[in-house]
C-alpha cells in the first residue's frame, strides 16, 4: 500500500511538472485535445506504432537544384520519423501515457535555450543516422538530456545532410501554405551554407578553393562538433526551430486526421514531380532564400518563406519589387526565362521601388577580376543588403536597421554593430541646386559618405565594394571571398530587388502608382478652348514679351 502511494504521489508530481512546462507555452489545451483523440480508449495510451507513422516522411523521389543528390540521403528520411518517435517518447507496454506524451511534446517543442534545441537537433541527426546505417564520428554522452555533451567531428556531407533533414522537414509543413496542392520534394542547393561551415570551423578549412568547390564531391574537411554548434548560432539561429515546427504540425495533422477520421491523412503524399519546378533563374533561389530567413528572428522570414516554398520560381513572384536583368530564352521551348524586365539605371529602379514602405531585400550579383602570378581570371559572386524601410531620395545616410549579407560562393550575415546609424544611402537623383560639391548618386551600405562600404553607381554598372574597415555600422567581416584590403570595383550583372513588408506593403505601393499615374496624365492634359482665341495664346504671349520686355501685363496687375 505505501509503495503504491509513494509510486502514485511521484507520478503526479512529474506529470504537474510535464504539464506546467507546456502551460507555460500555451500548448497544453492542444496536447489534451490531441491526445484524447489519439489514444487508444482501452488502454488510454497512444500506440507507439502510431507515432512513428505519424512522423513518417515518406518523399520517395527527391528533386534537388543541387548538382546531384546522394543515394544515403533517400536512407535518412526513411528512418526520420521511427528515430523522432524514439527520441522524444518514452513507450510502455507499447503504448504512450499521457505523461510520457507531454514530456515528449516539451523535449521537441518547449521553451529552451538556442544551444539546448540545438543539442536536441544535433541527437536526433545522429540517431536518424544510425538507423540507416550512416557512419558519424559523434559521441553521445549516455541519456536523452538536451544538455548532455557531444563531442567529435562531422564531414562537410554531413553538415549537407543535416541542413536537406531540416529543410524536409519545413517543406512538409511550410509547403501546405504557398502550394494548392502537396508536391514532392524539392531540394535546395545549399552548398554556399557547408563552404561556411567549413571556412569557419573547418581544420585545413582556410585552404579551399571556394570558387571551384563542392561539398558532395568528397571533400574530407573535420568540423568540431563544438565549433559547429557554435557556427549555427552565430550564423543560422532559427535551424533548430524546422524540426520543432514539423514536430508541432504533424501532431495537428494527426489529430485533425483523428478527428476526421481519416487515417491516410495521417501520412503526407508523395506529391507530384511536375508541380514544383527545380531551378530558378533569379538571384533569390530557394537556397539562397532559406540561408537569408535562417539568420533572421524577425517577420520577415514569413514572407522569404513564399520564396522558399512556392511554386513560382520562373521570375514572375510578386514580391519581386526589381529586376535589372536582360531576358533572354530557353531555347528547347522558346519561352521567355525571365517575365519581370525593368531595366537598368536608377531612374528604373526609382520608378520600380517608389511608394514601398516596407522591408526590401536587394541581391547584387558582380564579377570581379584576381590577378595571379601569371594570368588574370573572373569570379562570380553575389551580396545582399536587407533594409527596414523604404528607398528614399536622400543624400545622406538613413535608416533604423538592416542587414549585410555575403551570398555566393560562402554565405556570412552581418547584422547591426549598434556604433553608428549608416544604414542606407540612396541618393537616386540630383536635387537641381548648385552645389560646389555634390554627393556621390548611388546606393550604398555602410561606412560613410566618402566611403561607403557597398555603393552601386547611377547606371548599375559598377560596384564598389570597401574593407569591413570603414564601417562601423555592420558586422566585419569579408563579403566575398579574397577580398583583401583594398577597395574591389566589380562588374555588376544583375541586380533584385525584393519586397518582404507583405501584401500590405504591396497595396500600398501599388495605390501609390494609381495615384502619380493619374497626376501625370492630368498634368498632360491640355485644355484647347484656352487656346481658341490668338489674344490668349502662348505664342502670341511670347512674342508680345520679346517685343517690349517692359509693357505692364494682365497677370502683372
Amino acid at each position: 500500500m505505501g509503495a503504491s502511494t509513494s509510486t502514485d504521489h511521484k507520478a503526479s508530481i512529474e506529470q504537474r511538472e510535464a504539464e506546467s512546462i507546456a502551460t507555460s507555452s500555451g500548448a497544453l489545451p492542444f496536447l489534451q485535445k490531441s491526445f484524447s483523440l489519439l489514444a487508444d480508449p482501452h488502454s488510454n495510451a497512444i500506440p507507439f506504432e502510431s507515432l512513428k507513422k505519424c512522423f513518417s516522411l515518406t518523399y520517395k523521389n527527391p528533386i534537388s537544384e543541387a548538382p546531384f543528390m546522394p543515394d544515403a540521403f533517400l536512407g535518412l528520411l526513411d528512418h526520420f520519423g521511427s528515430s523522432m518517435a524514439d527520441l522524444f517518447f518514452a513507450a510502455e507496454n507499447g503504448g504512450v501515457s499521457w505523461v510520457e506524451f507531454v514530456k515528449g511534446y516539451n523535449k521537441s517543442c518547449g521553451r529552451m535555450s538556442s544551444s539546448a534545441s540545438l543539442n536536441t537537433l544535433l541527437r536526433l541527426f545522429a540517431a536518424t543516422a544510425k538507423k540507416s546505417g550512416l557512419s558519424l564520428n559523434l559521441e553521445l554522452e549516455s541519456g536523452d538530456d538536451s544538455d548532455s555533451k557531444i563531442s567529435g567531428f562531422l564531414l562537410p556531407t554531413d553538415v549537407l545532410f543535416l541542413l536537406w533533414l531540416c529543410w524536409t522537414a519545413l517543406w512538409d509543413v511550410e509547403s501546405g501554405k504557398f502550394l494548392k496542392n502537396k508536391v514532392n520534394l524539392c531540394l535546395p542547393d545549399v552548398n554556399h551554407l557547408v563552404l561556411s561551415a567549413v571556412t569557419s570551423c573547418g581544420e585545413g578549412g582556410g585552404g579551399v578553393n571556394v570558387w571551384d568547390c563542392n561539398v558532395i564531391s568528397g571533400l574530407e574537411i573535420q568540423i568540431p562538433v563544438g565549433k559547429f554548434l557554435t557556427w549555427v548560432l552565430q550564423t543560422l539561429p532559427r535551424l533548430p526551430d524546422c524540426c520543432a515546427q514539423f514536430f508541432h504540425s504533424r501532431i495537428q495533422s494527426c489529430t485533425f486526421a483523428s478527428e476526421e477520421g481519416d487515417s491516410e491523412s495521417s501520412c503526407p503524399a508523395e506529391g507530384d514531380v511536375s508541380s514544383a519546378n527545380v531551378g530558378s533563374p533569379n538571384l533569390l533561389t530557394r537556397g539562397n532564400a532559406w540561408a537569408i530567413s535562417l539568420a533572421m528572428r524577425n517577420t520577415t522570414s514569413e514572407e522569404l518563406s513564399r520564396v522558399c516554398f512556392s511554386s513560382n520560381t520562373d521570375g514572375t513572384d510578386e514580391n519581386l519589387i526589381y529586376s535589372s536583368v536582360i531576358a533572354y530564352f530557353n531555347v528547347k521551348v522558346m519561352l521567355p526565362c525571365r517575365s519581370s524586365l525593368h531595366g537598368r539605371g536608377l531612374n528604373r529602379f526609382r520608378s520600380n521601388v517608389e511608394g514601398y514602405q516596407g522591408s526590401l531585400l536587394m541581391l547584387i550579383s558582380a564579377t570581379s577580376q584576381v590577378s595571379h602570378e601569371r594570368s588574370t581570371s573572373e569570379r562570380k559572386w553575389i551580396i545582399g543588403a536587407l533594409t527596414h524601410q523604404g528607398f528614399e531620395n536622400m543624400d545622406v545616410f538613413y535608416g533604423s536597421s538592416g542587414n549585410l549579407y555575403a551570398i555566393c560562393p560562402v554565405f556570412h550575415a552581418y547584422s547591426p554593430t549598434g556604433k553608428e546609424k549608416n544604414f542606407v544611402y540612396s541618393h537616386l537623383h540630383p536635387t537641381g541646386r548648385y552645389e560646389a560639391h555634390p554627393k556621390p548618386v548611388g546606393i550604398g551600405f555602410g561606412g560613410t559618405v566618402g566611403n561607403k562600404r557597398v555603393f552601386i553607381d547611377e547606371d548599375f554598372a559598377k560596384l564598389t565594394v570597401h574593407h569591413h574597415a570603414v564601417d562601423k555600422t555592420y558586422q566585419h567581416g569579408y563579403l566575398f571571398p579574397d577580398q583583401g584590403f583594398l577597395p574591389v570595383e566589380a562588374l555588376i550583372l544583375e541586380v533584385e530587388v525584393w519586397g518582404l513588408g507583405g501584401r500590405g506593403a504591396k497595396g500600398v505601393q501599388d495605390k501609390y502608382k494609381k495615384r502619380e499615374e493619374l497626376f501625370t496624365q492630368q498634368r498632360r492634359k491640355v485644355d484647347l478652348k484656352t487656346f481658341a482665341n490668338w489674344d490668349d495664346s502662348p505664342e502670341k504671349m511670347m512674342m508680345d514679351m520679346m517685343s517690349d520686355p517692359n509693357a505692364v501685363r494682365r497677370e502683372d496687375r
